[in-house]
């Protein structure tokens, strides 16, 4: 029994100690899967099928969505090329800021933006929901490990494995786009420091 608590106190120092690059990793990561999700709006056929998929994702939804679908489905029939291909790049301009780590605070804002949109449009909310329903789509996922990564840079502070590192020292100002910090505590908060 020791032997089982020594190796998982080991695992959870290993995890403890490895922070700063794990969460480097985990950015990086995410960033090539985004990478890999917009370099396919560029595959042929998708800016033809594109209209059909809103189509799609707007059957089987409840009633008082259809204001919504109708709209959508309007503007992507009418220029289903621009809607295709501006969010591949968008995404392929997410991923370029997640992989090396530049604008990251603007850029997890972005991401979080940017998968809500795209859950509520192409993946139709994941729905419509009833029996049989098992996914909610992938898009809020995606917006949830964007809120998490802006979660961890506020936690664990600057990464020092980023462009953003580098700007920030040369250019102090550039923090306020690219870091998510915790407001400096007031010194009635603190009586230690009044």
């Amino acid at each position: 029994m020791a032997s089982i608590v020594h190796l998982q106190e080991a695992v959870d120092s290993w995890w403890v100690r490895r922070t700063p690059q794990l969460k480097v990793v985990f950015r990086v990561l995410f960033g090539v899967i985004w990478g890999i999700d917009g370099s396919l709006k560029f595959t042929p056929g998708l800016v033809s099928a594109f209209p059909q998929m809103v189509s799609d994702a707007a059957q089987g939804q409840p009633a008082w969505l259809s204001g919504w679908f109708s709209f959508w489905q309007a503007q992507v029939s009418a220029d289903p090329a621009l809607w295709v291909y501006s969010t591949g790049i968008f995404e392929l301009v997410l991923a370029l800021a997640l992989c090396l780590g530049i604008l990251r605070k603007l850029a997890y804002t972005g991401g979080i933006l940017l998968s809500l949109v795209i859950w509520a449009v192409p993946e139709g909310f994941g729905g419509p929901y009833g029996p049989g329903s098992t996914d909610i789509g992938t898009g809020v996922i995606y917006a949830m490990v964007f809120l998490m990564l802006m979660v961890i840079s506020a936690t664990y502070g600057p990464s020092t494995w980023s462009v953003d590192y580098y700007l920030e020292r040369r250019w102090p100002w550039w923090a306020r786009l690219s870091e998510i910090r915790s407001p400096r505590p007031s010194p009635a908060a603190n009586p230690d420091k009044a």
